[in-house]
C-alpha cells in the first residue's frame, strides 16, 4: 500500500478551504486525475456526502468506484474510503495557521499491479507523488482568488 501526504499554507479561512473540499464536484476542479466526482448521498444534517462517486485516472487507465465518509468534523477533517475501484482512503485536514489555513491532503491506496506490473507500480507512486503537489497548489490558487 502507498502513503502519501502533503501539506501548504492557504491565505483563505478553515471554514472556506473546508467548504470547497466538503462538495465532491470541486475535486475534479484541482486534481488533474480526477475525471468526474459527485456526491451520492448527504449526511442527514445534508452538512456534507456520506457517499461519492468518482472516476479517475491512473497511467492512462479509467478506473471508477464508489467511496464512503468515514470521518467529517466540521471545519476540520473530511475522511473517505473506497467501497469500490481503486482501494483508497483519502484524508484532507484543515488547521488555523497565521491568517489562514495549513491544509494536508493524506492518500493511502493500492496501486492495481495486476493491471499495470509491479515495474510500473513504482513509477505510478512518484507520478501520484507529483500531482499531489498540483492539486494543493490549485486548491491554493482557488481560494486565493
Amino acid at each position: 500500500m502507498a502513503k502519501l501526504e502533503k501539506s501548504i499554507h492557504i491565505e483563505a479561512p478553515v471554514e472556506k478551504v473546508s467548504a470547497f473540499l466538503t462538495e465532491p464536484a470541486n475535486w475534479p476542479t484541482i486534481w488533474p486525475s480526477m475525471l468526474e466526482c459527485q456526491g451520492t448521498e448527504k449526511a442527514p444534517d445534508g452538512s456534507y456526502y456520506t457517499g461519492v462517486h468518482w472516476v479517475y485516472k491512473m497511467s492512462g487507465m479509467r478506473f471508477e468506484g464508489d467511496s464512503d465518509t468515514i470521518e467529517y468534523v466540521p471545519n476540520q477533517r473530511i475522511a473517505t474510503k473506497s467501497r469500490s475501484g481503486i482501494e483508497n482512503t483519502v484524508v484532507w485536514t484543515f488547521e488555523p495557521e497565521e491568517s489562514g489555513t495549513r491544509a494536508t491532503f493524506s492518500v493511502e491506496y493500492v496501486v492495481p499491479v495486476p493491471v499495470l506490473g509491479k515495474l510500473a507500480a513504482n513509477a505510478i507512486v512518484k507520478s501520484n507523488e507529483r500531482e499531489m503537489d498540483v492539486v494543493l497548489e490549485n486548491l491554493k490558487k482557488a481560494m486565493e482568488s
